[in-house]
């Protein structure tokens, strides 16, 4: 009986996971050990890309690639995981409940927004996690024109100054001029806890965040927070009152609530704790990788963040080093020095910064034009082509150089 390992997830980790692993495989000409993905679709979903318009064509089909590879497609949701027994229960399509054993098990399941028990944010307030609720902000933001002409109509209030929070604000003042007209008097604001522009980005980058968005027109609203959130707006932290039929919940972000069947220390944002290969910490046969993993990128402290650009470097390294296990061959501990930041600042441009004190590089159309080559090209999967895409799988080559 071939023995199995096992992928939860098909984004961007358990996607280079697979393939990783299919790489090693064929390396050592091995049929007997089955790489299999269980996951919703078939399809990576272009995650980082959720912000923007035509969010609905932000995925790619994986069928033929993993048909390329030799990869199962197993199409479910993962429900329970049982260490002792080395199997997992999943739903399929159907409802109906199944079990599939593993010898080795990759995490791959991902992170959700964290949304907090405020009044009213999971009725009102929208968000840009997952493709089906960047949709449905989509739909309601087409169906604004539909509206009588009134301030809250023309208002957007996003929750977050981070990465995302940053992005899809300064999206949006061409999306609702898209849908408004252009010479609609529209509002976005930024409500964010920190005490200037960008705080959470660092302040070699804060300077090029305040101009890009002093010029788009985007507001910020610093030091508060949003208590609450209705049908007509949010309420903050100082009291304060913002009409706007459009409240867009960026904060906070934690990882897939799977990890907590699996005997582990974790993080803060429920990231499991892994060794150099990316091994569960006190589990022989189970690895987590993307944003399930707490995993150190360098010897200089700093740890691996929950976004595309670590998660493919992660991936493949677990599927490489997962495969490795049941090889007896030696794995490639996980690495990534370099990392690098790409912010969209919707029609002001992009910049591009390098370093984790994030020097900048590239700004406005420069920086444009490379974060448009990475949402468009960089980061999605390789052809359906066995050569190539078990090539592109390599745990040595760099996710940016």
């Amino acid at each position: 009986m071939k023995q199995q390992i096992l992928i939860l997830g098909a984004g961007f980790a358990g996607m280079w996971s697979a393939l990783s692993a299919a790489r090693l495989l064929d390396q050592h000409k091995r049929n007997d050990i089955s790489v299999s993905v269980l996951a919703p679709q078939a399809e990576l979903r272009v995650r980082p890309r959720f912000y923007e318009p035509e969010v609905h064509s932000m995925k790619a089909p994986l069928d033929a690639l993993f048909d390329a590879v030799g990869v199962t497609f197993i199409k479910g949701s993962a429900q329970a995981i049982d260490t002792a027994s080395k199997s997992v229960s999943y739903r399929d399509p159907e409802g109906q409940q199944h079990q599939v054993a593993y010898d080795r098990l990759i995490l791959a399941t991902g992170s959700a927004v964290a949304r907090p028990d405020l009044p009213g944010i999971n009725q009102y307030a929208f968000d840009v996690d997952q493709i089906e609720q960047a949709a449905r902000l989509e739909s309601h933001i087409k169906a604004l024109a539909k509206q009588p002409e009134t301030a809250a109509r023309n208002t957007v209030v996003v929750a977050g100054g981070g990465f995302t929070g940053i992005e899809t604000a300064t999206e949006m003042p061409a999306r609702l001029r898209e849908v408004l007209g252009k010479d609609a008097k529209i509002r976005v604001i930024i409500v964010d806890r920190g005490q200037h522009v960008g705080a959470a980005m660092g302040e070699n980058i804060s300077p090029i965040i305040a101009q890009a968005t002093s010029e788009l027109g985007v507001e910020w609203q610093l030091g508060v927070a949003v208590t609450a959130v209705d049908a007509g707006g949010v309420t903050l932290s100082d009291g304060q009152r913002i009409e706007a039929n459009t409240v867009v919940w960026t904060v906070g972000v934690r990882a897939s609530a799977l990890t907590e069947q699996i005997a582990g220390e974790r993080d803060n944002q429920g990231r499991l704790h892994v060794d150099a290969n990316l091994k569960v910490i006190g589990q022989a046969d189970i690895f987590a990788t993307g944003d399930v993993a707490y995993a150190a990128t360098d010897d200089q402290g700093n740890y691996a963040l929950m976004t595309c650009q670590h998660a493919i470097a992660l991936g493949r390294s677990a599927g490489n080093n997962a495969a490795a296990s049941l090889l007896d061959s030696a794995p490639v501990p996980y690495r990534q020095e370099k990392y690098v930041t790409c912010l969209d600042l919707g029609q002001w441009g992009a910049v591009y910064t390098e370093g984790w004190d994030r020097q900048v590089k590239l700004v406005k159309e420069e920086g444009k034009q490379l974060k448009t080559q990475i949402n468009t090209q960089w980061i999605y999967p390789p052809v359906a082509d066995r050569a190539i895409a078990l090539a592109a799988a390599d745990p040595l080559i760099p996710v940016v150089a």
